[in-house]
């Protein structure tokens, strides 16, 4: 008796074990379906954010003709240092607004080009320098423009020149007196006026420079259509 009695006691803890170990069929195919749709949904919203990140809301918009661009120039330009087709870095220090929306925010990276730059020659060669915008980066991407030039030419110096030329002639010329009459009068002038244009030459030289930070205004002369997120 007692040993039919551990018998039927073990088989129960057996049972038991079994029960504790193994879910119901039904349980288990509930969690899987369960963890198949929690799948399915994540695979749909990872397919939906990447469909409308590809088709995220963009629009072609035109900038007209006479729009301004006013940018801060990045580097220092000069009419001695730099030549014609030279390229230079400048951000927009406003936005490009068209019907009270901003189409290209302010620090849009421009490249600028020299149009023109001539050194100051002596005497009467004036400096040149002009410059104009070539492109613009619009959300990555790079769009060629057309502005206008602005450009400064230098004074012509011709009259600071007679004077420095005239004035050494005069001073010449009183030295030359002093020293030995008409005759050294003569020497002394001819002398004097080649130290005053020796003066004008090295002195005449006035070179245009533009430095960073300086801030210019553009206008287009053609639009542009670029591509903006709407």
């Amino acid at each position: 008796m007692r040993s039919t009695k551990w018998m039927v006691a073990f088989a129960a803890g057996i049972f038991t074990l079994t029960g504790c170990n193994h879910a119901p069929a039904s349980d288990v195919a509930g969690d899987s379906n369960a963890d198949q749709n929690t799948q399915a949904k994540a695979d749909a919203g990872s397919k939906k954010g990447v469909l409308s990140g590809l088709f995220e809301s963009k629009k072609e918009v035109t900038i007209p003709e006479g729009a301004q661009f006013e940018v801060t120039v990045d580097e220092t330009l000069a009419s001695n240092r730099n030549h014609a087709g030279d390229s230079f870095a400048a951000s927009l220090s406003q936005p490009v607004v068209e019907d009270g929306k901003t189409i290209i925010p302010a620090g849009a990276q421009v490249t600028g080009r020299v149009v023109d730059a001539k050194d100051s020659g002596r005497l009467h060669v004036p400096a040149r320098l002009s410059v104009a915008l070539s492109s613009v980066e619009v959300d990555g991407k790079s769009y060629d423009i057309e502005t206008n030039t602005i450009a400064e030419t230098g004074k012509n110096h011709n009259k600071r020149n007679i004077g420095f030329i005239g004035g050494g002639a005069a001073g010449g010329a009183l030295i030359g007196g002093l020293a030995g009459g008409g005759k050294g009068a003569l020497i002394g002038s001819l002398v004097g006026a080649g130290a005053g244009t020796a003066g004008a030459a090295a002195t005449g030289k006035k070179d245009i420079s533009l430095a960073a930070e300086t801030r210019l205004k553009f206008h287009l002369v053609r639009s542009v259509t670029v591509s903006v997120k709407g």
